[in-house]
């Protein structure tokens, strides 16, 4: 025991482990444990300042505050109140048509968000509301919003997926491929969770307009729809990287609020500029700590330990991948996506050589973990931001998101089992 207190790799773990129960903030928890061991230890703490701007300053990183100042631009100027209001009119009184309609909502809004704290702060402000006036359960609605916007970081483009392709040295435009129809499918059991559970409470929507009504609220959301066209279709086309991609979004977003909608007024933009500041902040300062964290890991011999404990424990793939969606799922209740790439990926590196899986279909699955624990407590951001704008406490809205945490799981397991349907489109579209 007294060998282990004088072992930095155990402080390494402790020194991130306690203050993060602590409910400590992660990026700080993250940065002062490495500063400590790396000052105890007499590392080179001199090399931490060069490394904390070196794990920033990477061409592919930069897409993460355009992607995020998109879509703050995109919901303010109205793109995402439109888009909810046509799919309002579409779905209209049909049994859990609200509700079926948040999923879909949160679906093509993370076709341009890319964030799920992000997406629950758009969709929730007029769902939640829109969802209690029709006579939905205002815990439910609010589940639904949360639950649902975790598909925001599934559905390209994705801020973990350009992470993780950075970390990885993976392709982010096969990636965001690859993210696709696994999304579709998480999309598709959250859609018949909530629907069973609306039949069951006898949930159901506003009667839709007429077809006039219907075609104005198309014309509408015209400009909003298209927005995942121009991204996507910029990337998948070869016309510009994801980076670009994410600084046309802005200027799209920026063309449609001025002249198409008029609604970009100097005080919006300013409150635009606020909170992507903000949002960018927080996103960075912990990309950098988790980035000092993993290096950390690698020089004090943790990481390669714990892949070699792991590698010890059984030879068969099953296993060690059952094991490594579990240990994902609990590192989804204390940390957030981009902790947990940079904190396990190095370790489970080595794993998916040994095994050979394809990490493009690894990154989706650990992508999908990571979305499902986005919604579970303590951590759980999105439920925070869910209860916040709903004026309810976690508690109150984490019974409701219960099934639907359990329709996540089992599209889990289907893309966990069928690797084929993460890799379907990146080798139809020749990125494979």
């Amino acid at each position: 025991m007294e060998s282990l207190l004088h072992e930095p790799a155990f402080w390494t773990i402790v020194l991130f482990i306690v203050p993060l129960l602590l409910r400590v903030p992660i990026a700080v928890a993250l940065g002062m444990g490495t500063i400590f061991v790396v000052w105890n230890w007499d590392m080179g703490y001199q090399m931490l300042s060069y490394s904390f701007f070196a794990g920033i300053a990477k061409f592919p990183l930069l897409a993460i505050p355009f992607f995020i100042l998109a879509g703050v631009i995109m919901e303010k100027v109205g793109i995402a109140e439109r888009i909810i209001n046509l799919i309002k009119q579409l779905v209209g009184d049909m049994t859990g048509g609200l509700a079926v309609a948040t999923v879909i909502v949160a679906a093509f809004w993370g076709a341009v968000s890319g964030s799920g704290p992000a997406t629950v702060a758009a969709l929730g402000l007029i769902l939640i509301p829109g969802m209690a006036e029709a006579g939905y359960d205002k815990a439910f609605a609010a589940a639904t919003v949360s639950v649902a916007s975790g598909l925001a970081i599934i559905i390209p483009p994705s801020i973990s997926f350009i992470v993780y392709g950075d970390i990885m040295q993976q392709s982010v435009g096969t990636l965001f491929a690859a993210g696709v129809l696994p999304g579709i499918v998480v999309a598709g059991c959250l859609c018949v969770a909530v629907y069973l559970v609306s039949r069951k409470r006898g949930y159901r929507g506003e009667p839709r307009g007429s077809a006039s009504v219907v075609l104005k609220s198309l014309r509408d959301a015209f400009w909003g729809l298209f927005t995942p066209v121009i991204i996507l279709g910029g990337i998948y086309g070869g016309v510009f990287t994801p980076t670009e991609a994410a600084a046309v979004a802005v200027f799209y977003g920026l063309f449609v609020g001025v002249f198409i909608y008029r609604t970009l007024t100097f005080r919006v933009l300013y409150e635009i500029l606020a909170e992507t500041v903000a949002g960018t902040s927080v996103v960075m300062i912990v990309v950098t700590c988790a980035g000092l964290y993993s290096w950390l890991g690698a020089t004090v011999g943790l990481i390669d330990k714990v892949a070699a404990l792991l590698l010890g424990i059984s030879e068969n793939p099953v296993v060690i991948l059952l094991m490594i969606n579990i240990i994902l799922l609990f590192a989804g209740m204390l940390l957030d996506a981009i902790s947990i790439a940079y904190v396990f990926l190095p370790i489970l590196a080595p794993i998916i050589v040994a095994f050979g899986w394809d990490p493009i279909w690894f990154g989706v699955m650990m992508t999908i973990n990571m979305a499902i624990g986005q919604v579970t407590p303590p951590v759980a951001v999105n439920l925070f931001v869910g209860a916040r704008i709903s004026g309810l406490t976690m508690e109150q809205i984490s019974r409701p998101a219960v099934p639907m945490l359990i329709a996540s799981v089992i599209a889990l397991v289907i893309i966990t089992a069928f690797p084929g349907i993460t890799l379907f489109l990146p080798r139809l579209m020749g990125m494979m």
